[in-house]
């Protein structure tokens, strides 16, 4: 049974220092790639190295702790250097993205924290597209396309579900840089500012129940209608599935 046990524990250890590894190898990668791109990534990430590590050795200095305190400005300048790195990319990323269908819904799947994600609720033959967020601020609309259609679509997906959410609030945005649109980089952030106004317990219960009414919704009969059929004959039928 030890020998079992330590056998495990090497293996994961071992497992432990392969994704490190790999999570390394991903980061050096994409340095290499930002850095071809971005000629203002390896001044602004040694100046902020730098100017950290001497600001926090000069705190020492004052308070007689100079020694112990080059360490700490070695480490912060390098955390420094890594989150600069780390919003350099995600700029870059977001600048690519801007104006390719679905990039409203990529930039959704990657919200921080608890949220219940349904993309493209609601869409149009020309890409155009509705995603519902669900969260402790309520229900989130986000429409990325053509801004006419989008509105449109916005309009009939608030109107279909406000019955059910009753006075929970209803957000709407769309994705774009014209005025008042939300640019792909800030959506995130214009997200997670809004005000909580659910529970954690709340937000999921209220995502179930959307996501039972499209169920019911998608066992509606496709198609053209047969001719000679009265709509109350195919809703009883519908009711029967």
């Amino acid at each position: 049974m030890a020998k079992q046990d330590k056998a495990a524990k090497k293996a994961a250890a071992k497992q432990k220092r392969q994704a490190s590894m790999a999570r390394f190898k991903q980061m050096f990668e994409a340095f290499k790639m930002q850095r071809r791109e971005d000629k203002l990534l390896l001044p602004l990430m040694l100046g902020t190295f730098i100017g950290v590590t001497v600001v926090v050795f000069l705190l020492g200095l004052i308070w007689g702790l100079h020694w112990f305190f080059l360490p700490v400005g070695v480490a912060l300048g390098v955390l420094g250097a890594v989150i600069i790195f780390g919003r350099r990319v995600q700029a870059n990323v977001y600048r690519k993205a801007e104006g390719q269908p679905g990039a409203g819904g990529w930039a959704l799947e990657n919200l921080r924290g608890k949220w219940h994600l349904t993309q493209a609720v609601a869409g149009t033959g020309q890409l155009d597209a509705v995603h519902r967020v669900i969260g402790r601020p309520g229900v989130v609309l986000v429409g990325e396309g053509s801004p006419n259609r989008v509105k449109n679509l916005l309009s009939q997906e608030k109107k279909r579900i406000s019955r059910l959410v009753g006075e929970t609030p209803i957000y709407e945005f769309i994705v774009g840089n014209e005025q008042d649109q939300v640019p792909i980089g800030k959506l995130q952030n214009k997200i997670m500012k809004l005000p909580r106004n659910l529970s954690a317990a709340q937000a999921a219960s209220l995502d179930k129940r959307l996501s039972a009414l499209a169920s019911r919704n998608d066992s509606t009969p496709k198609g053209p209608m047969p001719q000679g059929a009265k709509t109350r004959s195919m809703q009883r039928a519908t009711r029967r599935r």
